[in-house]
């Protein structure tokens, strides 16, 4: 299940308030553009962690996994994935 819409709303009030979800586009350099800087990727490592009760680890800490809406949802899935996989195996 995508979860676009809730890493949409959380990126738009904390970074870009005077834009609307349908204006940010999924794919959207948001590291290369400026939207988010390095203290902003921790802040938003930090609502991943505690918005989906996901680990973050240091290996998760490459930039190309925070770098767009469609990044941050590929990534929860795959840690998703993981954890469920290291669950029920």
């Amino acid at each position: 299940m995508s979860n676009i819409a809730q890493i949409k709303r959380f990126l738009i009030e904390e970074f870009l308030p005077d834009v609307s979800a349908d204006q940010l586009a999924d794919d959207h350099d948001l590291l290369s553009d400026g939207v988010i800087d390095s203290l902003g990727v921790l802040k938003l490592i930090a609502w991943v962690e505690d918005h989906f009760s996901l680990p973050v680890d240091d290996t998760d800490l490459d930039p190309n996994n925070f770098r767009s809406v469609t990044a941050i949802d590929a990534f929860i899935t795959q840690r998703r994935t993981a954890a469920t996989a290291t669950v029920g195996g």
